[in-house]
């Protein structure tokens, strides 16, 4: 297995490695994902290992940071033993490769690589319990309950009575009801009544009648 000391195939397997590694963290599955990211770390942990660059302990190294994923996958915690898998998983793969900033470099760019090749088929994955801890999915929607600001459009025409001076701003009790608005930029006193020209968002314009 020489042609895996080449750099450029180097790069390619670890990338191999790292989408497996991605592709699982989504689907939570033992799927074709894993098998290909088995093939990719055997051939270059044994070339590597047959050739003295590396030895037992970076190889369990690696070993543990897989087995902290799939104990992540199984389990219903918060996601940390995942993040200290793949940091494990990248530790031993930077001493495998020399421990240098070469080695770094090659990481980074086979990270990389897996990260984009990834975002092209994410969409496809079935998603596992996982990634629902990785990704945010709630969304603040209106028919969930989740408003910015209380509408105020049907406030738009109708006229009300100024509760404190507007310099420009100030409040007006409006159908009974206190409401924070705002002059056309002049000063208006207290007990003048205005009508309610504009609703800008929460943002009520008045007007004196």
């Amino acid at each position: 297995m020489d042609f895996v000391s080449i750099p450029v195939l180097q790069v390619l397997l670890l990338a191999i490695m790292f989408l497996a590694v991605f592709v699982e963290i989504k689907t939570g599955g033992m799927g074709a994902g894993i098998l290909l990211g088995l093939v990719a770390a055997g051939v270059f942990w044994g070339s590597q290992y047959v050739k003295g660059l590396v030895n037992l302990y970076q190889i369990a190294i690696f070993l543990a940071g897989i087995l902290c994923i799939i104990v992540e996958m199984l389990m219903p915690t918060v996601g940390l033993l995942a993040g200290v898998g793949v940091a494990a998983m990248l530790y031993s793969v930077v001493l495998a490769l020399g421990g240098d900033i070469n080695a770094l470099y090659a990481m980074l760019i086979a990270f990389t690589a897996a990260i984009v090749l990834f975002a092209l088929i994410v969409k496809r994955l079935p998603s596992s319990r996982l990634w629902s801890h990785v990704v945010l999915k709630d969304q603040s929607r209106a028919n969930r309950g989740y408003v910015s600001s209380t509408p105020k459009d049907n406030l738009l025409g109708k006229t009300g009575e100024v509760l404190s001076e507007l310099r420009p701003a100030g409040s007006a009790l409006i159908d009974g009801v206190p409401v924070d608005v705002v002059s056309e930029g002049v000063f208006v006193a207290k007990g003048t009544a205005v009508r309610v020209v504009a609703v800008e968002g929460s943002r009520v314009v008045v007007r004196k009648v």
